[in-house]
C-alpha cells in the first residue's frame, strides 16, 4: 500500500483505525489465551467468563502496543516515508499523533479496567502480570529505553505475549502453574517471536539508519534467518519431546499439520529481503495461528 498523502482514496475512519490496530497480529493475542485454556480444560478446570474476560484484556493490550508502536516509533524517526512494511497511520498522515497517543492511553485503560475484574477473579498475580504486560507493551518503543532499539524486542515477545500469555491464562482458571503450562507456552512463545523476527529482518536496513538496534540488526540477515529458522524447528520439536519425555499431551502431533506451511516461510525468509518479506510476516501469523488452535486441540484431547 502507499503512503496516504500519494491515494487517491484517503482510508474511512473505519479503515483507518482497522489499520491502526494491524488486525492481522491479532491472533498473536488470541493464541496464547486458547492454549492456556486449553491447559486448564486438560486438567479439569474451565471458568467461561474468565476466558472470555482475559480474551479481551489480550486484544486490548496487543492492539495497545500497536499503538503505541505506531506512535513512538513515528516520533523517534524509525517509521519514515521508507518503511517496507504496511502503511502507520501516524507516519502516513492519516491520524495526528497526539489522537494515536490518546487512542493508545484509552485502549491499555480499557485493559487495566478488564484487569481489576480477572485481579478479583486471579488474585495478586494477575495484577502482576497486567501492569507488567501493558508495561512492556509501552516500553518495548517508548520510554526512554526502548527494548525494541536495544535488541530486547524479541525476548520481550517471547516473555509477555508468550511464556506470560499462556501461563497466565492457564493460573486464571487453575490457581496453579506446573510444567504443563510450560510445555504448552513454549511454541506459542517461539512462533510468535518468529513473527518479530521475520518483520524485524525486513526492516534491517531501515533500522539501522533510524538506529533502531533490532537483534535482527544485531545478527544480521543470516544471523536472523537462522534464528527464524531455529525458532520453527524448536516449537515443533517441543509437543514430540513433551510426549516422549512425560507421555503429554495425546494429540502431540497435531500442530504437525502445519509443516508444509512451516517449510515454504523458512524458504522464503532464506530467499527474499525487504518488501517481498511481507508474505512471509503474514504467512508466519498464519502459521501460528494455525499451530496454536492444533496445539490447543492436542493438549485438549
Amino acid at each position: 500500500m502507499m503512503q496516504a498523502d500519494h491515494l487517491s482514496d484517503r482510508p474511512g475512519p473505519i479503515q483507518t483505525w482497522a489499520l491502526a490496530a494491524r488486525i492481522p497480529t491479532l491472533p498473536a493475542a488470541v493464541v496464547p489465551v486458547l492454549v492456556g485454556t486449553a491447559t486448564a480444560w486438560a486438567e479439569g478446570q474451565f471458568r467461561l467468563v474468565p476466558f472470555v474476560a482475559a480474551l479481551a484484556a489480550a486484544l486490548l493490550i496487543q492492539i495497545g502496543t500497536n499503538l503505541a508502536n505506531d506512535y513512538f516509533d513515528f516520533r523517534k524517526g524509525a517509521d519514515t516515508a521508507d518503511r517496507l512494511g504496511p502503511v502507520r497511520i501516524t507516519q502516513s498522515g492519516l491520524v495526528p499523533a497526539e489522537t494515536v497517543r490518546a487512542a493508545t492511553a484509552l485502549t491499555f485503560g480499557l485493559a487495566a479496567l478488564i484487569g481489576v475484574y480477572l485481579t478479583v477473579v486471579g488474585g495478586w498475580p494477575i495484577l502482576v502480570i497486567g501492569v507488567l504486560s501493558i508495561a512492556a507493551g509501552v516500553l518495548y518503543t517508548g520510554g526512554p529505553w526502548p527494548l525494541a532499539y536495544h535488541g530486547l524486542g524479541d525476548l520481550t515477545v517471547f516473555v509477555f505475549f508468550g511464556l506470560v500469555a499462556v501461563m497466565g491464562t492457564t493460573y486464571l482458571h487453575t490457581g496453579t502453574v506446573g510444567a504443563p503450562a510450560v510445555i504448552a507456552a513454549l511454541p506459542v512463545a517461539m512462533l510468535v517471536t518468529a513473527i518479530l523476527v521475520v518483520n524485524n529482518l525486513r526492516d534491517i536496513g531501515t533500522d539501522r539508519v533510524a538506529g533502531k538496534r533490532t537483534l535482527a540488526v544485531r545478527l544480521g540477515v543470516r544471523g536472523t534467518r537462522i534464528e527464524y529458522l531455529l525458532l520453527v524447528i524448536a516449537a515443533n520439536l517441543v509437543p514430540l519431546a513433551a510426549w516422549l519425555i512425560v507421555g503429554w499431551p495425546r494429540g502431540f502431533w497435531l500442530p504437525w499439520l502445519t509443516l508444509p506451511l512451516a517449510v515454504h516461510l523458512v524458504r522464503v525468509v532464506f530467499s527474499r529481503e525487504g518488501r517481498p518479506l511481507n508474505a512471509a510476516l503474514a504467512g508466519t501469523g498464519r502459521l501460528h495461528l494455525a499451530f496454536g488452535v492444533l496445539w490447543a486441540v492436542g493438549i485438549a484431547l
